[in-house]
């Protein structure tokens, strides 16, 4: 489940409350004794908690704390600042950080309460005194501007239809590339243009012997004729036409994609990232084997190309441009052809330390598709066997893995359902359980039974839009497993027999082990500690309860643990991973222990500590991850994982929003639906049996069935505010708008269902 809240913080507490997780009593009482004892960074995690039991006399004091040692030297950092910082500066402004979000918390805390001036005046003060202050999302790994919230925060108090902000609108022309001197050649034979040495090998090199002639072959825009670019007569015009004001960043979304492709071959990049973005240009434009060619050239001339993040993490580019050219001609066979070959492997490269990379390089060859199915390889006999009677794991000759389920092969194709009913939220504690709720009084779950397909899209049930049911709507779609969390309360057996029994549907169930201090008794301020005796026995416990509780239930496919709590969030898997691996696999031991039958797997945040899991957690049988990485699929991530652990793999979590800025939302539709498209295109080329791919694919899990209106603050509102910078079609994520099917303007929600395009796109895919 991705839980991105408008602050994570606040609704993660409410949940943790509802459960019964004790107040950091001991914390607080620290801070009464000596508040200059405690640092800032655990002062402000005691606001928060202080904030969210409703303590707020004491978050009076924590606050005070605060602006009494750390207030000085925040303003002084604010001060000194004329813009926000860039990544790699943001931790030198820590203490201004901490202490706006400590006032931002204590602000948001008279608006709880009802003292709407007073909370005003807080707000405001923030927006004055800290511009540029920004705070830590762990869930997403992002910043988020403390101002612009305070902003939408006075908004929300006075009412104002101007707090929709949305992501930034371009007001530049939509144009497409026009090439001057456009190649000779649609694909290069770079054997043709110049010598290969060391392929596949950390000491590959390719050396151009015909630089001249591949000019010509490859024209303009793409090296090495980047220089071209600026004899093409539409490049001086539109430069003095304004054109090309501004940073190359800032054309990494603009409909003006002739500006961007000028702006893109002479950006003051490395040769590399100028080919990406140059590639996602001629993408845009529709301009296929022009990106195709921009794609291949960083693969061929700089595949060491490391790029940084929003977040500052590393980024590989030329691994994502193998996807991008798989993607490009799977989506597009009318081009007729096929990469073959293809591939960058990054050893070390699930840390964040670029200096130990190793680079093993397979350029690749693009040619002429012979035939239309995908060439095929022969499994060979079985020679591994995971799981047990129910669910079952085999590994073949070739490598290749398949799931079994009572005996017949299956591809995981699964979807996240969590369907809220508008103006719900956890924020404030009206979330009601889906399996529970049963407004219109029928003895029935609403979403599952009594939904219906709003056909023309009137947002009113018309005659000939019967009453039919998220579970036949699933089942129609091709579903055939959901994941359903292990939280206290949650779960009713009876419906999700009958969505078996009926439905043919199974069940994932999933354990957060830890994450948001779910399970392990520890408090949010504190977290979860993976060398912690008594947390340890307490997720153990809860563990064994659900096993034992389901097992014998026909519908669970496999058990799953975690959810990517490699990344931090109210636990330190992120700084103690191999503490958390090592009972990870103690876990997994013990529920194959109670339940023989059926596999064991985790879900990790991408591939983030691959090598410490591989290492640490052998009895886990399935590797799954949520990954976002564009509309091209996982690239390097089915490689790695083989690679690394040579365990079957699936995606627990994939996705992209129906809404941009930048184009209507029937666009948008199709641009999310594109995205899926790749996604479901690149898990079947990696599945069992297909000679492009690694062969261990096993399926994904599709994030979301329905937009969920929450998620952005206002539950009673469709948001269309801009969230962080994300690698979607319109550049940001719009996390309230990443269902499959939408509820119309919301009035009649839980029950109506627009099916979006990526419906129908699963509905064609899973059922063939």
């Amino acid at each position: 489940m991705r839980t991105i809240f408008h602050h994570l913080s606040i609704a993660i507490f409410v949940i943790l409350c509802a459960f019964g997780v004790s107040r950091p009593s001991s914390a607080f009482a620290a801070v009464e004794q000596d508040p200059y004892a405690v640092s800032l960074e655990d002062l402000l995690k005691m606001s928060w908690a202080a904030s969210n039991h409703g303590d707020y006399e004491e978050l009076e004091r924590i606050t005070k704390a605060i602006l009494a040692q750390h207030e000085q030297e925040a303003m002084a950092q604010s001060t000194s600042l004329s813009a926000f910082p860039s990544r790699d500066k943001v931790d030198d402004f820590r203490i201004m950080n901490n202490v706006a979000t400590a006032l931002f918390v204590h602000a948001e805390s008279l608006m709880h309460r009802g003292l709407k001036e007073e909370a005003i005046a807080a707000f405001e003060r923030l927006i004055k005194d800290y511009p540029y202050a920004q705070s830590w999302d762990a869930s997403r790994g992002a910043f988020w501007s403390i101002a612009e919230k305070s902003k939408i925060s006075i908004c929300v108090i006075k009412g104002g239809d101007e707090c929709d902000q949305g992501a930034p609108v371009s007001t530049s022309p939509a144009t497409k590339p026009s090439l001057a001197t456009p190649g000779t050649d649609d694909v290069i034979d770079y054997a043709s243009y110049g010598v290969f040495s060391g392929i596949g090998t950390r000491d590959y090199k390719y050396t151009v012997t015909n630089p001249n002639v591949l000019l010509v072959a490859v024209g303009e825009g793409i090296f090495p004729n980047t220089g071209g670019v600026l004899k093409n007569p539409l490049y001086k015009e539109a430069f003095q036409a304004g054109r090309l004001s501004g940073t190359h960043w800032d054309f990494v979304n603009t409909p003006d994609l002739g500006a961007a492709y000028f702006k893109w071959a002479t950006a003051p990049e490395s040769p590399g990232i100028k080919l990406f973005y140059t590639g996602i240009t001629f993408e845009k434009a529709g301009m296929y084997l022009e990106a195709v060619k921009a794609y291949h050239a960083l693969i061929v001339h700089f595949p060491r190309t490391v790029g940084m993040t929003y977040w500052q993490t590393p980024w590989y580019p030329a691994q994502a441009a193998v996807g991008k050219i798989r993607n490009i001609l799977r989506q597009h066979p009318e081009l007729g052809y096929e990469y073959v070959g293809g591939k960058v492997r990054v050893l070390n490269g699930d840390d964040n330390d670029t200096k130990n990379d190793i680079f093993i390089i397979w350029p690749g060859e693009i040619r002429k598709k012979i035939g239309s199915e995908p060439a095929r390889r022969k499994l060979g006999k079985p020679r591994r066997f995971l799981g047990g009677k129910k669910t079952k794991l085999i590994q073949y000759e070739s490598g290749d893995w398949r799931m079994f389920v009572a005996g017949k092969p299956i591809m995981i194709k699964a979807i996240t359902y969590m369907p809220t009913k508008v103006g719900q939220s956890p924020d404030n504690g009206t979330l009601e359980n889906w399996m529970m709720q049963d407004g219109n009084h029928n003895g029935k779950p609403d979403s599952p039974y009594d939904s219906w397909v709003d056909k023309n899209q009137n947002n009113v049930q018309d005659a000939d839009e019967p009453v039919v049911g998220d579970f036949q709507l699933m089942k129609e779609m091709g579903v055939n497993a959901i994941r359903v969390y292990n939280l206290p309360n949650t779960i009713d057996k009876k419906v999700l027999r009958d969505l078996y029994d009926n439905d043919g549907i199974m069940v994932i169930m999933e354990d957060f082990l830890g994450k948001y201090a779910i399970g392990s008794g520890a408090d949010w301020a504190t977290g979860t500690d993976y060398e912690n005796p008594v947390h340890l026995k307490n997720m153990m416990e809860k563990i064994e309860q659900m096993v034992n509780e389901y097992k014998n239930e026909p519908y669970i496919m496999f058990w799953l643990l975690g959810n990517e709590n490699n990344y931090g969030v109210a636990s330190n898997a992120d700084k103690k991973p191999v503490a958390y691996y090592k009972f990870v696999n103690a876990v997994a031991k013990r529920i194959k222990e109670l339940d023989p039958d059926r596999p064991v797997a985790i879900c990790n945040g991408d591939i983030l500590y691959l090598d410490k899991f591989a290492k640490n957690a052998p009895e886990v049988d399935i590797f799954g991850a949520n990954v976002y990485r564009g509309d091209y699929g996982f690239a390097s991530y089915w490689d790695e994982v083989r690679r690394v652990t040579n365990k079957p793999a699936f995606i627990t979590e994939y996705g992209a929003p129906a809404y941009s800025k930048m184009v209507s939302l029937d666009e948008a539709e199709e641009q999310q639906a594109s995205y899926h498209r790749g996604a479901l295109l690149d898990i079947e080329a990696n599945s069992a049996g297909y000679a492009e791919g690694e062969g261990n694919a096993l399926g994904g899990i599709s994030f979301e069935w329905m937009d969920e209106w929450w998620k952005n603050y206002e539950p009673a509102k469709h948001d269309t505010k801009a969230d962080v910078v994300g690698p979607f079609a319109g550049g940001y994520y719009f996390e309230e708008w990443f269902g499959l099917v939408g509820q119309g303007d919301g009035k009649s929600s839980p029950f109506l269902r627009h099916l979006r395009k990526s419906y129908y796109v699963y509905k064609s895919f899973w059922n063939k």
